[in-house]
């Protein structure tokens, strides 16, 4: 069975989870204990870098799960969000794929358009095109 398989009984397969770190490294428990330290100070600046990228141009997201999979390298709970999160982003993409929820999307958009298109209309209609500065000739 591997490691992100199901069990019959619906349980996740613990096999596989645990430390990555080398086996010379988780011998020594200080030595391991500075490695787990190093993890998630590492983990956390790339996280906290995804939170920065969030509202800032940039791909917060994909930075925040990069920390994560850093994280997952030694942390237990971590490798399990991360497999929580595959699991659910697998589920939504299967969703899109299906044709009535394709058809629904489409329309929606169809109609959010056509209704900011008629809004747009009417306030040029009413006011016309004024800039939000003035520009004085010269």
């Amino acid at each position: 069975m591997a490691s992100d398989e199901t069990r019959p009984d619906g349980a996740q397969s613990e096999q596989g989870l645990g430390s990555k770190a080398p086996a010379f490294i988780k011998r020594r428990r200080a030595l391991h204990l500075s490695w787990q330290v190093g993890v998630f100070v590492i983990g956390l600046a790339v996280v906290a870098g995804g939170i920065v990228m969030l509202p800032l141009p940039g791909p917060g997201w994909v930075v925040i799960f990069g920390g994560m999979a850093i994280w997952a390298t030694e942390f237990v709970w971590a490798q399990l969000v991360l497999r929580w999160t595959k699991r659910k982003v697998t589920e939504a993409a299967q969703r899109a794929l299906d044709p009535k929820v394709r058809r629904r999307n489409i329309t929606l958009t169809a109609i959010g358009l056509v209704i900011v298109g008629v809004l747009a209309g009417i306030y040029l209609w009413k006011f016309g095109v004024v800039m939000p500065w003035k520009i004085k000739d010269q």
